[in-house]
């Protein structure tokens, strides 16, 4: 149930009714613009007299929403969320690139491509520790070694790290990482959700293979209702019956995304498409369609990789996708924060 308040109203109407409805046993998300205050019901809202709350004085308007997440949902938090990390926003007209390799293998590989895609723009450095593959004899990734090297080439670049969390267990461990990423496997893991929704650090959750928008909606609404609102969803392609790509980019969802929800959205091209040479104009084709972010793989010897060589960029490569983007950028008043 949405609430919208009145304009220039008394903060003490206004928390004597939060406090009023909290005493019914809900809780309330508070959203205050320019224009309006919003408060977001959130529970049994059965229990609340709409006839009674439309006559109050500082009441303009009263509505039931239909859709059944409500943390995520733009009715209830209708400015941009911005989410900060290391001083990098995600959101709004900010617009950040995530960039590194598929999976860290070594000191020197992790801090040479962290240094090389820095220069290029990049703000935020990626980096696998933890694989989740289709095969079980396919590289698994380093684990909590990986880790300690990403945290490595954190120190040496300053950059913030994004790595991807496939257990509770190792909570722990991501001491350190300023983003946790969900993979699409993990997309409706609920008990890892959830654990995650009782932190403050930022959730990277990205969409799961065969899930539609609402259910990555959903998922986004486990880690919200615990009480992290921090999540940027990210599109990394689903699976349809092409075969061409490794999966389809569903540039369509951006929009709809923007229009149901608050929460950032970016694009994880490498992913989407599989095949390097297409990084490039599905980037474009992503900042067009009204992305905050990209977040690509890059390897300084794709041939040799221990995963996913064929969709990584070389740094030069990736330099190049970067200033296209920069030149597009302006078109969709956005910035990138490099």
């Amino acid at each position: 149930m949405i609430v919208v308040i009145k304009k220039n109203q008394e903060k003490k109407q206004v928390d004597n009714l939060i406090n009023w409805i909290k005493g019914l046993g809900l809780n309330v998300h508070l959203s205050e613009g320019e224009n309006s205050t919003v408060l977001g019901l959130v529970g049994d809202t059965t229990k609340v007299d709409i006839d009674l709350i439309r006559t109050l004085d500082i009441v303009e308007s009263v509505t039931r929403v239909q859709e059944p997440y409500k943390n995520a949902n733009r009715k209830f938090h209708p400015s941009d969320s911005i989410i900060d990390v290391g001083g990098h926003k995600f959101g709004g007209r900010h617009f950040q690139i995530i960039a590194g390799p598929c999976s860290v293998e070594s000191e020197k590989q992790v801090i040479e491509i962290a240094q090389a895609v820095k220069k290029a723009g990049a703000t935020v450095l990626r980096g696998g520790a933890f694989k989740p593959r289709t095969s079980p004899y396919s590289f698994q990734g380093m684990g909590v070694d990986g880790l300690k090297l990403l945290k490595k080439a954190k120190a040496e670049t300053g950059m913030p790290i994004v790595s991807e969390i496939m257990s509770e267990e190792h909570i722990d461990d991501f001491d350190g990482v300023d983003i946790m990423q969900v993979g699409a496997r993990n997309m409706q893991n609920f008990d890892l959700l959830k654990r995650l929704g009782r932190l403050k650090t930022p959730i990277l959750l990205k969409r799961g293979i065969a899930a539609t928008i609402e259910e990555w909606l959903m998922s986004a609404e486990y880690i919200m209702s615990e009480g992290n609102p921090n999540v940027i969803l990210c599109e990394r392609g689903i699976r349809t019956y092409e075969t061409y790509t490794r999966n389809t980019l569903d540039l369509s969802a951006i929009p709809i995304l923007k229009e149901r929800t608050h929460l950032p959205v970016i694009v994880d091209p490498s992913h989407a498409s599989g095949i390097s040479r297409l990084v490039k104009p599905m980037s474009l084709a992503s900042v067009g369609a009204g992305a905050d972010g990209l977040i690509i793989e890059v390897h300084n010897d794709p041939v040799h990789a221990l995963c996913d060589g064929a969709q990584s960029l070389r740094p030069d490569q990736f330099d190049d996708a970067v200033q296209a983007v920069r030149r597009m950028l302006p078109v969709v008043d956005k910035e990138l924060d490099a």
